[in-house]
């Protein structure tokens, strides 16, 4: 597990609502959620896309472990890690959107840069 953020849940719960975020991420490029959500969604998409650079068998069950579509999984080897294979780090980026409407939790937009 990446963070020790504890967002309100069990742990359990807290593990599946992460790769289920993880997997929208990878599928559309973009997710809209909380400040906090954003910073450990972005932490393990990016052990993922690391993961998907190294392109073995390995890394493969790995990453279908976490991501719980395969045709996600696929995507990731075959058009997004390529794309980042002359970078090191810093494949997401954060940008806050400002306070939701009802209880004022701090809004951000993570996509993959």
């Amino acid at each position: 597990m990446a963070g020790r953020r504890k967002l309100g849940r069990a742990s359990d719960s807290r593990r599946a609502m992460l790769r289920a975020m993880v997997t929208f991420l990878l599928e559309n490029g973009k997710i809209e959620t909380t400040v906090t959500r954003a910073k450990e969604v972005r932490s393990m998409a990016e052990k993922m896309i690391t993961l998907g650079k190294q392109n073995n068998l390995h890394s493969k069950r790995q990453v279908m472990a976490y991501v719980t579509k395969e045709s996600v999984t696929k995507k990731l080897f075959d058009e997004i890690a390529p794309k980042y294979n002359d970078k090191k780090g810093g494949y997401t980026s954060i940008v806050k959107i400002g306070p939701r409407r009802g209880d004022a939790a701090e809004m951000a937009v993570i996509k993959l840069v």
